[in-house]
């Protein structure tokens, strides 16, 4: 078994923008699926902004980011970023979230995704947001 943590950061309109200087500044490689390529656009303005983004170096630079849509909220302050936990396998994904669960706000329930066999996002009892998943072929 193999986890990663990667940092994932929240914006609202700027993510490719971040995400562009974040390579610039780490070099590696930047990967974008808009709203519109997910087929997930619920207002059209926002249809070309991130909805998952990455840029990964070989040095091991690893970020990740996404523009929050207007009809969540979005405080720089409050949720700038969540972290990331990515697993190899929903069985173990699904006991750390479990584990992480106790006492959380369940914000998207563990379950299937269009982008990966599993996917989460609470915040825990004190605060941190985290989004666990299942690598796929899309995101590893």
């Amino acid at each position: 078994m193999s986890l990663t943590t990667t940092t994932h950061l929240n914006f609202r309109g700027d993510a490719r923008a971040a995400l562009e200087f974040y390579r610039s500044v780490f070099g590696g490689d930047l990967a974008v699926v808009t709203y519109k390529d997910a087929g997930a656009v619920r207002d059209g303005s926002e249809a070309d902004q991130v909805m998952w983004g990455q840029v990964l170096a070989g040095n091991g630079f690893h970020v990740m980011a996404y523009d929050v849509p207007s009809h969540l909220r979005h405080d720089r302050g409050e949720n700038s970023f969540f972290v990331s936990v990515r697993g190899e396998t929903v069985e173990e994904v699904t006991a750390h979230w479990d584990e992480l669960a106790d006492g959380a706000d369940i914000v998207v329930p563990m379950g299937p995704a269009s982008w990966a066999p599993a996917y989460g996002m609470l915040k825990d009892r004190f605060g941190v947001v985290w989004v666990l998943d299942v690598v796929s072929e899309h995101s590893a």
